[in-house]
């Protein structure tokens, strides 16, 4: 099984933006991949982490894409929280900013995901334009 922790809540820290993992399903392990890829269903952005047996997953639910904007117009670094622990998200928001413009206008993750998307992450989207 793969492991899925959740991301519904966080922090700007001076130049950082801390993402808090709640629960942990189980402690996290490995490393960041500075991969993201996208779970529609679940209306979240999911960035990997390289394990030794496949990829952890951390998905950022809705709650906290005012904060992913932010990382990106603000320039601020985007960071893991858990218990004691901190853990910088390598490529975060190139990847993030990736997904965003191939997820605009592109009903193939779900016309709900979709309009999310592009409603939450408006500023970004016309500035890329």
């Amino acid at each position: 099984m793969h492991i899925q922790n959740r991301i519904e809540s966080g922090i700007q820290n001076n130049k950082e933006v801390l993402f808090i993992v709640n629960e942990i399903d189980e402690y996290m392990q490995g490393h960041p991949a500075g991969k993201m890829i996208t779970d529609s269903d679940e209306l979240s952005f999911v960035y990997l982490f390289d394990q030794e047996e496949g990829y952890g997953y951390v998905h950022f639910s809705q709650a906290v894409w005012p904060l992913m904007v932010d990382v990106i117009l603000n320039d601020l670094e985007p960071v893991i929280s858990f218990g004691n622990n901190k853990i910088p998200l390598v490529s975060f928001k190139e990847e993030l900013s990736m997904l965003l413009y191939n997820i605009e206008g592109n009903d193939n993750y779900g016309e709900a995901f979709t309009s999310a998307v592009e409603e939450a992450f408006k500023p970004i989207l016309q500035r890329m334009e």
